[in-house]
């Protein structure tokens, strides 16, 4: 593992911000007696690959992320803890949703239709509500067609360019329905590329969690122990502290928990993404 007393974080770069974020929160761990460091990484597979070979201590991981890390952990004698996560990453939800035109209200309407999803590796565009769609009787590319936008892979759908040029196709006419995080649905809304009422939401995944903090058993205990308590003490009430939580997009840190990633473990199974020992078992998959 990393040494010298110093704590290294490895994230993904998934947009220009990332850099003010882990700027910010380095200073701000500085300044509260924790030398911390970050690495950032184009995609998600090389930091979960740098974690579980020792260079960095902790990986801000998304959920698909978590369920590589635990893989290749196990398959490497080791384990993995999530230990703290943002209180925006718990309880979300996919949809599948179509135009409000009567012809598509039920997921069974889709059958022989056409589906647009975001990028192949986005757990809430393209994993979670397929195999919610699969969990109905109805089949990727076999009971109907598979529209996939494919941007920016190997971030796991953070940067959520597919998912909108996925909405974006819904809204030509291109595909017949689309799959995307709840939250999109109202963010596509408020920036007008929904209009208010212009989609029907035709099914829904189960609750599900995002991102979490990922440690090994070989990380450094005492630094992880630390991050952790200095972590989770953090508020928005802090001046200091605000404008990187609205970066972040959260109000405050919680404790991890990991029974939010069962369906996402499902999913990666079913549609073959991952095998059990962690590795690619995607075919075409590109980051």
């Amino acid at each position: 593992m990393t040494s010298n007393g110093t704590l290294v974080v490895g994230a993904v770069s998934y947009d220009p911000k990332v850099v003010d974020i882990w700027e910010g929160f380095k200073a701000w761990f500085g300044n509260h007696d924790l030398s911390l460091d970050y690495i950032l990484y184009s995609n998600y597979e090389r930091l979960v690959e740098s974690l579980i070979d020792g260079q960095v201590d902790v990986a801000w991981n998304s959920p698909l992320a978590w369920v590589r890390a635990r893989r290749l952990a196990a398959a490497a004698g080791l384990s993995v803890r999530a230990i703290a996560m943002r209180d925006t990453d718990c309880d979300l939800r996919s949809v599948i949703v179509a135009l409000p035109d009567g012809e598509i209200d039920h997921p069974s309407d889709l059958k022989g239709r056409t589906v647009a999803v975001g990028a192949p590796d986005s757990p809430q565009a393209t994993l979670l509500p397929l195999a919610a769609l699969g969990a109905s009787g109805l089949h990727p590319n076999d009971d109907f067609t598979v529209r996939v936008f494919d941007v920016l892979g190997g971030k796991h759908g953070d940067h959520v360019g597919g998912e909108r040029d996925a909405a974006r196709a819904l809204v030509a006419g291109e595909v017949d329905a689309t799959c995307l995080l709840m939250a999109n649905k109202k963010l596509f809304e408020s920036e007008g590329l929904f209009e208010p009422a212009g989609v029907s939401v035709i099914a829904s995944t189960e609750p599900f969690d995002h991102c979490n903090f990922t440690v090994t058993s070989a990380a450094p205990a005492g630094l992880v122990e630390e991050f952790q308590r200095l972590l989770l003490g953090m508020s928005y009430d802090d001046p200091e502290t605000r404008p990187l939580f609205d970066l972040e997009g959260l109000r405050r840190w919680v404790p991890a928990r990991t029974s939010g990633y069962e369906q996402l473990e499902r999913a990666v199974d079913e549609l073959g993404f991952y095998d059990d020992s962690g590795r690619i078992a995607a075919a075409g998959y590109s980051y």
